[in-house]
């Protein structure tokens, strides 16, 4: 017996869960599905579910023992389409436009009956735009369309993503530059702010859509409050003990910034247009945050965790 048998008579809810990662990546549709996955799986494995993670290479260690890797890509389903075999539900994360529709069909004709995307806020700004130029929102119609039960999940900025890198408005050079020379060097330091999740709360959100049918049909914004840029430096600092000093930029020194970290220029433009109406615009934004049902809260059954305890659990990425 090799290790894609399977038993075909089985419910989906005894069949796999397939998991997919991606390298973390800096072009458009990035996400991180690497921090977001390797929570799920653990949360998955104690409900006594089978996890299987399609993985890209640099994405295949650190997973719990008893987690199926399959050394892969999600981009080109069909190069690795046995890994669909025995699935009965998909977490999609990292998928492209262009070959969505490929792991969608192998995913229903190997008995998959539930698909759960890690979507983005995209779709929102994409849809006044001509569908050849969709991004996430082309994802989302596929994914609509494949016959399988869906769950689109829209989340705030990730926590983790500040480690991961996948993400400008996290801080994504923070830790280098805090080990180097302890110094945070931002664009909109007073006035910034950007809603975030913590990613253990994010795949908690995940694990309900894929063990219930609760939000089958619907999409999940899985958002955070706002928090303000030097509200999490702060947080960070008093963690270590020590200050950390700040630079405020200016947005074209912080384009320039990004761009040498290798940021392009839409998700720069995207991102300090953010930051500029967020804080301009904070009272909004909190009430959009709070307003939003279900709340994360409602859907993972207790109070989400805080920045403060996510730092608490990664400080050493800052030493």
């Amino acid at each position: 017996m090799d290790r894609f048998e399977h038993d075909e008579t089985a419910s989906p809810g005894e069949r796999s869960c397939l998991l997919t990662v991606v390298s973390p990546r800096k072009d458009e549709g990035n996400s991180p599905t690497g921090i977001v996955g390797r929570c799920l799986a653990r949360q998955l494995l104690a409900t006594g579910r089978h996890v299987r993670v399609l993985a890209e290479p640099d994405q295949c260690d650190g997973w719990p023992g008893a987690v199926e890797v399959v050394e892969g890509s999600i981009t080109r389903p069909l190069e690795y389409a046995r890994a669909f075999d025995g699935v009965g539900s998909v977490f999609l994360a990292g998928a492209r436009p262009s070959t969505v529709r490929e792991a969608l069909v192998l995913a229903r004709d190997a008995g998959a009956a539930k698909v759960v995307l890690l979507s983005s806020h995209g779709p929102e700004y994409e849809e006044a735009n001509p569908p050849e130029t969709w991004y996430w929102l082309a994802i989302e119609k596929a994914v609509e369309g494949s016959g399988l039960a869906w769950t689109h999940i829209r989340p705030s900025a990730v926590m983790g993503a500040v480690i991961e890198g996948t993400y400008p408005a996290t801080g994504s050079d923070w830790p280098d530059t805090v080990r180097a020379d302890g110094v945070v060097r931002e664009a909109f330091l007073d006035e910034g702010h950007y809603p975030f999740i913590h990613e253990e709360d994010l795949a908690a959100v995940a694990a309900a859509a894929l063990t219930g049918d609760d939000h089958v049909g619907t999409v999940v914004e899985a958002v955070g409050p706002p928090l303000g840029t030097r509200a999490r430096i702060r947080s960070i600092a008093a963690a270590l003990g020590r200050d950390i000093g700040t630079v405020d930029l200016t947005p074209d020194d912080g384009r320039a910034v990004w761009r040498d970290l290798g940021w392009p220029e839409g998700a720069i433009d995207v991102t300090l247009h953010a930051l500029e109406v967020y804080g301009a615009r904070y009272a909004e934004l909190l009430r959009w945050t709070l307003d939003q049902r279900p709340s994360v809260q409602d859907v993972i059954g207790r109070p989400p965790r805080t920045y403060d305890a996510w730092v608490s659990e990664n400080i050493d990425s800052f030493r």
